[in-house]
């Protein structure tokens, strides 16, 4: 698979697939066949083309984080929350830059790590 086209799949999303070198060894081709039938289901998953934002600083009431993704959002996850508990939610229906940003409400200033996908 050329490079452009692996470029093309990570910019939709991740790969979409392992890709497999065409070879006349029987044993490494199979090898590949086993790799990617285990390998792809977890590729298609969103989660794994996310990007974890570390340290992310949210403020009582409504905030806005820059996910950094260059693609519009599917979904995010908390993967880390440091001082008080806070109850987060999102209010990404009413984002109009939902390629660029991440729109969270907060009912405790808290330090979280975040994974965007």
């Amino acid at each position: 698979m050329g490079r452009l086209r692996l470029w093309v799949r990570w910019q939709l999303g991740g790969l979409l697939s392992l890709p497999i070198f065409h070879t006349d060894d029987q044993d490494l081709s199979l090898m590949q066949t086993k790799w990617a039938a285990q390998i792809d289901p977890v590729l298609v998953l969103p989660w794994s083309s996310g990007v974890l934002l570390k340290g992310v600083v949210l403020a009582v009431g409504s905030n806005t984080i820059n996910h950094k993704l260059s693609r519009v959002l599917q979904g995010w996850s908390i993967v880390r929350m440091r001082g008080v508990f806070s109850q987060i939610y999102d209010t990404q229906d009413t984002n109009t830059m939902q390629g660029l940003t991440l729109k969270l409400n907060a009912s405790a200033a808290v330090t979280v790590d975040l994974l965007v996908f």
